[in-house]
C-alpha cells in the first residue's frame, strides 16, 4: 500500500482537475471587478520616418509586465487550466483535515484589473517616453472583454511623440580650475554632443561619469548632485538646448582640492586586544597589534596612496583591492577626513584591517558535471591556511570523492558505466609573482605563485583501476586588464594500471595504438596558457584562450647528452614525449535583453614522437557529450569516419584522436524568472595525424574534412540562479560522419535513435 500512495495522489489530483474544469473562475469576483486576464500584444509606434530604440520599448513593457494568475512565460501567453483560480472560485476555504490541506496547496488569489492599475501604469509609460526624449506623446488603455464580462485584457496604445534632440549645448564658464576641469571632461564624453536623443537616464550618467573623474584628480567631497541641467525646448523645433550649471549653496570646503597627508594603517588580531607597535614604512604608519604573524614589507606594497601627492579616489580603491586580494583579513575600513592642523588643504587617510581567522576547515557536497559528459554527485573535505607564512601564503589540503555516470543516450555501440575517483590535492599558494622582474605583470590583479602535490584513484568497473600522482610549478598572471598568463614550468605526472580485466585486456591487444597510450609512464611537461578575456559593450564580449605543452624533451636532450639512445626513462618507467596545442575563440552578442547569440570555434593538435609513439590516451582529443557536439554521447563518433564495429561493444576507447576541430551557435532567450531557454546548432570531429589500419577513415583528409564533421540541432532549458546553472540539452543528429547505410548527407535513421539528452552543470561554453 505504501508504494501505490504516490498513484494514489495522482488520481486524486486529476479528478479534482476534471471536477474543477466545470467550474466558474469569476463566481467569487465582486461585480465591480474584473479579472485580469493579460495584456494584448503591442508596439510603441514612432512618428513617421523615425524609429523607437530597443531599450526604450523595452522600458515600456517593463512598466505594464503584470502577470495574469496562469501566467506561462509572459503577460501575453497563459496555460489553459487555472486550477488555482477554480479552487478560490468554487472550494470552501473553512473546510477542515486533508480537503484544507490540498485547497491551501492549490488555491491562487484571482489578479484584478484594479490590482494591475492600468491608469498608473499609462503614466509610467508617458514619463518613460519623456524621460527619452519623445514629448507630445499619446498614452491610452482599452479593456478587451469577451463572452464572460467580468474577466478583461489590457490594450495598451502608445503613440510616441516626435524625438527631441540635443540643440546647443553650453557648458560651465572657464573662471576656475574645477570648471576647466569639469568641461574638459564633458567634451571628452560622447553624449553631451549636439545632436544625440535627449534622455534624462544619459544626462545623469554623464554627470557621474564627470563627478567620478574629478573626485579622482583631487575634489573628494564633489558630488554628482552638484551638476545640474537648465533644458530649453522653446528655441528650435525638436530640440533641447542645454545650459550646464552648478547647484547653489554648496560648501566651499565641498570645492577644494586637497593632496594626500598622513597615511595610518592599523592591523588588528582576530581575538581583539594586543600590544600596539608602530612601524614607519616607506608609504606608511604601520600600527600593528602584537603579537601577530605578518611580514611588515607586504601592507606598503598595498598602499597606492603617496603623502603629497593630489589625492585620487581611485588608490583609496586600489589599495581597497590589494588589502582584500591578500585573504587574511575579514574587514577593511578607509577612513578619510581633513587636516585640521596643517594650513595647506589635506587629507589624512586611516586604513583600519582586521584579521581573519587563519584556519579554515570545510565540507562540500557537490554535483560535478565534467566535459565528457559524466554527472554526478561528490563531497570534498578541505582545510585552509590562509596566512602559513605571514605573507598571505595559502596552504589548501582537499580530499575529494565522486561517483559519477554518464549522460545521454547511448549511440553506436559505446556503453555507458559508472565510476567512482578518490583524490588527495594540496597547493602551496605565494600571493606574488616569484619570477624575474622582466615578466610583464599587472599591479591591478593578484599574481601566484603556486607548488601543487595530487594523487587520484580512478576505478572503472570490468575494465581498469589506474592511479595518478602530479606535482607541478606554476605562475598564474595577469600582464594587462583582459589577459591572464599561466606558465608551468615543471609538471612532472606518473599513470600507472594497477590492474585490467580479462575484457580490457582484449581491447587493448586489439589495438596497439590505444594499448600504447595506456601504458605505465611519467609525462614531465612545460605548459603554457593565454586567456584574452574583454567585454567591448553591453551587447559584445569576446573570450580566447590559447595553451600550448611539451613533454619530455628536457629528459630527452638530457638522456642523449648522457649517450643513451635507446630505453629512455624516469626511475625504470618510460617517459613520454610529445607536444600538443590548442585554442579556443568565444564571441558572445547581445540583441536585446537577454537575448544572446553564442558561438565558439575549438582547434587542437597533438603529436608524439622520440620517446613514444603515441601520445598518452590522457592527452588525446574527443568530442560528444553535454560541452560538446550534444547530440551525440561522449566518444561516439571519430576518428574521421572510423565507425565502431557492431561486435565491439568496447570500442569507444578507440574513438579519440591527435586532431580536433568544433564549432557550435547556441542562442540564448529568457523564459520566465530564472528559467532560461536555448537552441543550437554543433559541429565537429577528431581525426588521426599518423595513419592507424585499425581505425580506417580515422586519418585527417583534406578532400574528406567536411563530410567528417559530425553535425546535430537541438533545444535545451537552463535554471539560472546566477551561483549555479542546471542545464538540460535535447540533441538531434542530422549528420554522422560514418557510413549509416543512407546515401545522402542527412544520413540518420529513425527520429528515435538520433536523439541524446544532457542533464550538466554550468553553461557549455
Amino acid at each position: 500500500m505504501q508504494r501505490n500512495r504516490p498513484i494514489y495522489q495522482l488520481l486524486l489530483m486529476l479528478a479534482v482537475a476534471l471536477v474543477v474544469a466545470s467550474c466558474s473562475t469569476t463566481r467569487r469576483i465582486a461585480d465591480d471587478e474584473l479579472l485580469y486576464t493579460g495584456v494584448k500584444r503591442f508596439e510603441v509606434t514612432p512618428v513617421p520616418g523615425q524609429k523607437v530604440p530597443a531599450e526604450v520599448d523595452e522600458q515600456v513593457k517593463q512598466a505594464i509586465d503584470v502577470a495574469p494568475n496562469n501566467s506561462l512565460i509572459s503577460p501575453y501567453l497563459r496555460y489553459p487550466f487555472p486550477v488555482g483560480l477554480w479552487v478560490y472560485n468554487n472550494w470552501d476555504s473553512e473546510s477542515k483535515g486533508w480537503k484544507h490541506w490540498l485547497y491551501e496547496k492549490l488555491v491562487e488569489e484571482p489578479v484584478l484589473v484594479s490590482d494591475v492599475r492600468p491608469e498608473v501604469r499609462i503614466k509610467m509609460i508617458d514619463q518613460i517616453l519623456d524621460n527619452n526624449g519623445y514629448f507630445s506623446s499619446s498614452v491610452s488603455y482599452e479593456l478587451l472583454q469577451g463572452r464572460n464580462k467580468k474577466k478583461a485584457k489590457i490594450k495598451y496604445i502608445v503613440n510616441a511623440g516626435p524625438e527631441y534632440k540635443l540643440g546647443n549645448i553650453e557648458l560651465l564658464p572657464d573662471t576656475c580650475h574645477l570648471y576647466h576641469m569639469i568641461d574638459s571632461i564633458a567634451r571628452s564624453g560622447t553624449y553631451l554632443v549636439e545632436g544625440n536623443r535627449y534622455c534624462t537616464d544619459s544626462l545623469s550618467a554623464e554627470r557621474t561619469r564627470i563627478a567620478n573623474a574629478v573626485r579622482n584628480r583631487g575634489y573628494y567631497y564633489f558630488r554628482p548632485d552638484y551638476i545640474e541641467y537648465l533644458a530649453d525646448s522653446t528655441l528650435s523645433r525638436n530640440s533641447i538646448a542645454l545650459k550646464m550649471v552648478m547647484a547653489k549653496n554648496i560648501a566651499v570646503a565641498n570645492l577644494k582640492r586637497y593632496r594626500t597627508g598622513y597615511v595610518t594603517v592599523r592591523i588588528n588580531r582576530n581575538q581583539g586586544d594586543g600590544t600596539p607597535d608602530t612601524i614607519e614604512t616607506r608609504r606608511a604608519r604601520l600600527i600593528l597589534m602584537q603579537p601577530s604573524k605578518l611580514r611588515t614589507e607586504i601592507i606598503p606594497e598595498c598602499v597606492t596612496f603617496r603623502a603629497d601627492k593630489v589625492f585620487s579616489v581611485r588608490d583609496m580603491n586600489r589599495t581597497q583591492t590589494y588589502l582584500s586580494r591578500l585573504g587574511i583579513f575579514n574587514a577593511i575600513n578607509i577612513d578619510v577626513q581633513r587636516d585640521t592642523v596643517s594650513a595647506a588643504d589635506l587629507l589624512n587617510v586611516d586604513i583600519t584591517c582586521t584579521f581573519d581567522t587563519p584556519l579554515e576547515a570545510s565540507i562540500e557536497v557537490n554535483a560535478s558535471s565534467k566535459s565528457n559528459s559524466y554527472l554526478g554527485p561528490g563531497m570534498t573535505v578541505g582545510v585552509t591556511n590562509r596566512n602559513l607564512f605571514g605573507g598571505g601564503e595559502q596552504l589548501n589540503v582537499n580530499l575529494t570523492g565522486a561517483y559519477e555516470w554518464q549522460t545521454g543516450r547511448n549511440k553506436g555501440n559505446s556503453s555507458l558505466f559508472n565510476s567512482y575517483e578518490v583524490s588527495l590535492a594540496s597547493s602551496l599558494s605565494f600571493p606574488r609573482l616569484v619570477a624575474p622582474r622582466f615578466i610583464p605583470r599587472s599591479r591591478y590583479a593578484l599574481n601566484w605563485t603556486r607548488i601543487s602535490l595530487s594523487g587520484s584513484l580512478l576505478n572503472r568497473p570490468h575494465y581498469f583501476r589506474m592511479a595518478q600522482a602530479d606535482v607541478a610549478f606554476s605562475y598564474d598572471w595577469k600582464a594587462t586588464r583582459y589577459v591572464s598568463n599561466t606558465l608551468t614550468p615543471i609538471k612532472l605526472t606518473y599513470t600507472k594500471l594497477l590492474n585490467t580485466t580479462a575484457e580490457f585486456d582484449s581491447i587493448m591487444l586489439d589495438n596497439q595504438a590505444v594499448a600504447q597510450s595506456f601504458r605505465d609512464q611519467f609525462v614531465p611537461q612545460v605548459q603554457y596558457s593565454l586567456m584574452y578575456d574583454r567585454s567591448f559593450d553591453r551587447n559584445n564580449k569576446v573570450n580566447c584562450q590559447f595553451t600550448v605543452q611539451e613533454a619530455g624533451n628536457v629528459c630527452w636532450a638530457l638522456w642523449q647528452l648522457a649517450g643513451v639512445d635507446e630505453n629512455k626513462g624516469l626511475f625504470g618507467t618510460p617517459f613520454s614525449q610529445f607536444v600538443k596545442g590548442s585554442a579556443q575563440v568565444v564571441y558572445s552578442h547581445r540583441f536585446v535583453g537577454n537575448h544572446w547569440l553564442v558561438s565558439r570555434a575549438a582547434v587542437g593538435a597533438a603529436h608524439a614522437y622520440g620517446n613514444s609513439s603515441q601520445v598518452p590516451y590522457s592527452e588525446q582529443f574527443y568530442v560528444g557529450g553535454a560541452n560538446s557536439i550534444r547530440a551525440f554521447t561522449v566518444r561516439s563518433i571519430g576518428p574521421g569516419s572510423y565507425r565502431v564495429p557492431e561486435a565491439d561493444v568496447n570500442g569507444y576507447f578507440d574513438q579519440t584522436g591527435t586532431f580536433k576541430f568544433e564549432a557550435n551557435v547556441e542562442y540564448r532567450f529568457p523564459l520566465y524568472g530564472p528559467l532560461r531557454g536555448a537552441l543550437f546548432l554543433d559541429a565537429g570531429n577528431v581525426w588521426l595525424l599518423k595513419d592507424d589500419p585499425m581505425r580506417p577513415g580515422g586519418t585527417l583528409r583534406g578532400a574528406t574534412f567536411l563530410r567528417d564533421l559530425a553535425l546535430g540541432t537541438g533545444a535545451g532549458l537552463r535554471f539560472d540562479i546566477e551561483m549555479l546553472v542546471i542545464r538540460a540539452d535535447l540533441g538531434v543528429a542530422l549528420h554522422a560522419p560514418y557510413d549509416t547505410g543512407r546515401d545522402r548527407y542527412f544520413n540518420m535513421g529513425a527520429f528515435s535513435r538520433s536523439l541524446a539528452f544532457h542533464l550538466a552543470i554550468g553553461y557549455p561554453f
